[in-house]
C-alpha cells in the first residue's frame, strides 16, 4: 500500500486548504488513518487521526479549525483546514496502519500560512 498525499500551498492567515491523501488499493484493510506535521526545525506532532468507524482525534492546537474524514469509496482521506494561522506553516505527511504491514507514510505536502 502507497499513500500519496496532495493539495498543499500557501494561503494567507484566515484562509482555508484541503488536504488529500490517497491510498493506492483500498483504505479498509488501513485504520486508523492521519496526519502528522512537521515544521522546519520542529519536531513531528499528531495532527489529527481517523479510524474506520470514523472516530476522530485533533491535536489542541487544531481543534474547532480542521476536519479529518475518509471516503473509503475513493480510497482517500482529507484534512479540510480553516482559519489557517502562520503557526500551522509545515510540512504535512499523512500516514496509515496497514492491517498486514505496519505503517505507511506519505510523501509530504507543503503547507506555508502566510501573515
Amino acid at each position: 500500500v502507497q499513500l500519496q498525499a496532495s493539495g498543499g500551498g500557501l494561503v494567507q492567515a484566515g484562509g482555508s486548504l484541503r488536504l488529500s491523501c490517497t491510498a493506492s488499493s483500498s483504505i479498509f484493510i488501513i485504520n486508523p488513518m492521519g496526519w502528522y506535521r512537521q515544521a522546519q526545525g520542529g519536531q513531528r506532532e499528531l495532527v489529527a487521526r481517523i479510524t474506520d468507524d470514523g472516530r476522530t482525534n485533533y491535536a489542541d492546537s487544531v481543534k474547532g479549525r480542521f476536519t479529518i474524514s475518509r471516503d473509503n469509496a475513493k480510497n482517500t482521506m482529507y484534512l479540510q483546514m480553516a482559519s489557517l494561522k502562520p503557526e500551522d506553516t509545515a510540512t504535512y505527511y499523512c500516514f496509515g496502519k496497514v492491517s498486514v504491514g505496519g505503517v505507511r507514510w506519505g510523501q509530504g505536502t507543503q503547507v506555508t500560512v502566510s501573515s
